[in-house]
């Protein structure tokens, strides 16, 4: 069985070359190992980590709007809150329609207690103003200037919503002790919204 040979390194032929022959070809292959290390290697694992690099700079800018979202959230939620809490005050000094007369009731009583004399009483019809409605009622009232300044103070103490507009005072008569009164107070209530309407907001 015939041996396989491998072919020899020619190192005699390498030692009959010059010294700078040599130190060039060392520097030739040093040259083609760098070179193949550099296109085979490096450039691929060069381009990876540049988009490696890309895409976490991109995630970065993510998380960055990300982290601002929640902060932002935060905030809307917080002021959510507290126009729920002031909507809910709101609605708490709005009676609803049943509630009307009641408080009508009470503006009536709290000038009769305070010593006036009613000389007219006319609720007018509302005025819608978004979620609620405006009540005006036209008054004019009879008594001592003490007498309405605690009608006044009364009506301002009622736990719903009532403003006195429109005040004008005269002297009743002659009698300087007596003064007729004509004013609107405005009241409001909260308009409820019906089955079917809440049905097609929604």
């Amino acid at each position: 069985m015939a041996k396989l040979s491998l072919p020899s390194f020619p190192f005699e032929k390498i030692e009959a070359i010059g010294r700078v022959q040599r130190i060039l070809i060392c520097v030739g292959l040093f040259l083609v190992l760098a070179g193949s290390f550099y296109y085979l290697i490096y450039m691929p694992k060069s381009a990876e980590i540049n988009e490696l690099r890309d895409e976490y700079d991109m995630l970065q800018g993510k998380l960055f709007t990300a982290r601002q979202a929640a902060e932002n959230l935060e905030q809307f939620e917080k002021e959510y809150g507290e126009a729920q809490l002031k909507f809910k005050l709101a609605l708490q000094l709005l009676p609803d329609k049943r509630e009307i007369p009641s408080l009508l009731e009470s503006v009536t009583r709290s000038g009769k207690e305070s010593g006036l004399e009613f000389k007219l009483f006319q609720p007018s019809g509302e005025v819608t103003k978004g979620f609620y409605a405006e009540i005006p009622v036209n008054i004019q009232i009879s008594g001592g200037y003490h007498n309405l300044a605690m009608f006044f103070d009364r009506v301002a103490r009622l736990s719903r919503i009532v403003n006195i507009m429109n005040l004008s005072l005269k002297s009743a008569g002659g009698t300087a002790a007596i003064l007729n009164a004509s004013c609107v107070a405005r009241t409001y209530r909260f308009l409820e919204v019906a089955p079917a309407a809440a049905g097609a907001q929604q």
